[in-house]
């Protein structure tokens, strides 16, 4: 299942294509742990009209890993980006685009949803990743899941089940 989960993982990005440019960005960013005390820090995107992550980063809970998301985010030139009260936002969302509060639904919802299908994402669990690799791979396969239901795991699975019958037909 681990190697499973891992070429699964590789072979998806990050997030699923969305065509419509979000006019309103809700960001948010969630606790989790590699290892039994690492802290670890997934940063997500969402537009707020659309269920989905659009984007998302993991690292610490640093400007520097907010840096990698504001890249993807920006440009799309969103007219507000909707945040919590973390000091790290201001220092690339301008005022006049920034609004400030709690009440992001949408996002808190996808973060909600994503904790519900990966146990390792549960706020006090006995479940956590042993490496940030397989973190990613997990998250992967979960956002992709929820943007496209059980096709893109058909579709793994067909891939994986092909690469198999290949080298028996070459040995025939």
């Amino acid at each position: 299942m681990i190697n499973w989960v891992k070429k699964a993982g590789k072979s998806l990005p990050n997030s699923p294509d969305y065509d419509e440019i979000p006019e309103i960005t809700q960001v948010d960013e969630l606790e989790t742990f590699v290892g039994k005390k690492n802290k670890v820090w997934l940063w997500t995107a969402v537009n707020k009209n659309i269920p989905g992550i659009l984007a998302w980063v993991l690292g610490d809970r640093s400007s520097e890993t907010f840096k990698v998301l504001w890249q993807i985010i920006s440009c799309w030139h969103s007219y507000f980006y909707v945040t919590d009260g973390n000091p790290v936002y201001p220092c690339f969302i301008s005022n006049e685009d920034h609004i400030v509060s709690k009440t992001m639904t949408r996002v808190e919802g996808e973060n909600s949803r994503l904790r519900h299908y990966l146990a390792r994402l549960h706020r006090k669990t006995f479940c956590y990743s042993k490496s940030e690799e397989m973190l990613r791979y997990s998250i992967r396969l979960v956002i992709h899941y929820l943007k496209y239901g059980t096709d893109v795991l058909r579709a793994l699975c067909a891939r994986k089940l092909q690469a198999m019958a290949t080298p028996a037909a070459g040995i025939a």
